[in-house]
């Protein structure tokens, strides 16, 4: 019995092993196309910038498009929370802002194939492949506020423009590998949160693991205790003016949709 329970566990470990992420299966043409970043000095241009028209979750204008971005105009970092039900696992994303073009938003999803939805507990199982989707607000954003209707909060980060611009170019580097070598999406040691805590980690954050990582419905409360944002309000003051659905659903399709989610927004501190 042990030799055939055995001979039984190292064929699955040996199959286990030989499964690989692939690019190449019928996605979902909400994560067809793989971003790459292509960097020229200051210049950046994003090739797979994701510009969804959405007429509802599921109907929608497919258009992916290139941006160009200059780092030296990269001014500052958002941090997004988003719930599908309230508890202790949300999506975190970022966007980073520019003094001279629209905000840039990047938000580390599993890229699910044609009629595949996602489970936390699949994702353990190389389920998912990894994708990092960037794109206009008005994409990665209204989607979850005004379509999903999922409960979405909007942090200022209390950095330099070096800091961010560092950060940035982190992710920069980590979708060009992304998009030559696939990956599984794990909700453990490949997700938003513990991606977003290991790139700012890599861009000089300096603080310890905290198991609000993993719980990341509860990211704010730590984003708040580590100084990271402004701590002039009680947390739940400043929790409570950070959802930003009714100015999204306000805003709409607008040109300056990203501007008028942030103008109840409160002030970052100095």
């Amino acid at each position: 019995m042990f030799l055939a329970f055995a001979v039984v566990f190292l064929s699955v470990l040996v199959w286990w092993l030989c499964i690989r992420p692939s690019h190449d299966r019928h996605w979902r043409p909400e994560v067809a196309v793989m971003p790459r970043a292509i960097i020229d000095g200051d210049r950046v241009r994003i090739t797979g910038f994701r510009n969804f028209e959405y007429r509802s979750t599921d109907d929608f204008t497919v258009r992916y498009e290139e941006r160009e971005f200059l780092i030296s105009h990269l001014t500052s970092l958002d941090f997004f929370v988003s719930y599908w039900k309230q508890g202790p696992v949300g999506h975190t994303f970022v966007s980073f802002n520019f003094d001279n073009a629209l905000p840039l938003c990047i938000s580390i999803e599993t890229r699910p194939e044609v009629g595949e939805g996602f489970s936390p507990i699949a994702s353990l199982f190389k389920q998912f492949e990894l994708i990092y989707v960037v794109g206009d607000e008005r994409d990665i954003v209204r989607v979850r506020t005004n379509y999903r209707k999922e409960d979405v909060y909007l942090y200022h980060i209390l950095t330099s423009p070096e800091n961010a611009r560092r950060l940035f170019l982190v992710y920069m580097d980590r979708i060009n590998k992304l998009s030559d070598h696939a990956e599984f999406y794990h909700l453990f040691s490949n997700s938003c949160t513990i991606n977003i805590v290991r790139y700012a980690n890599s861009a000089g954050r300096i603080g310890r693991f905290d198991i609000r990582h993993l719980l990341n419905g509860f990211i704010d409360s730590y984003i708040y205790s580590a100084g990271l944002v402004d701590n002039t309000l009680p947390f739940d003051e400043l929790r409570r003016r950070s959802r930003i659905n009714d100015a999204a659903l306000a805003a709409g399709d607008a040109p300056d949709f990203s501007q008028r989610i942030r103008a109840s927004l409160p002030l970052p501190g100095p």
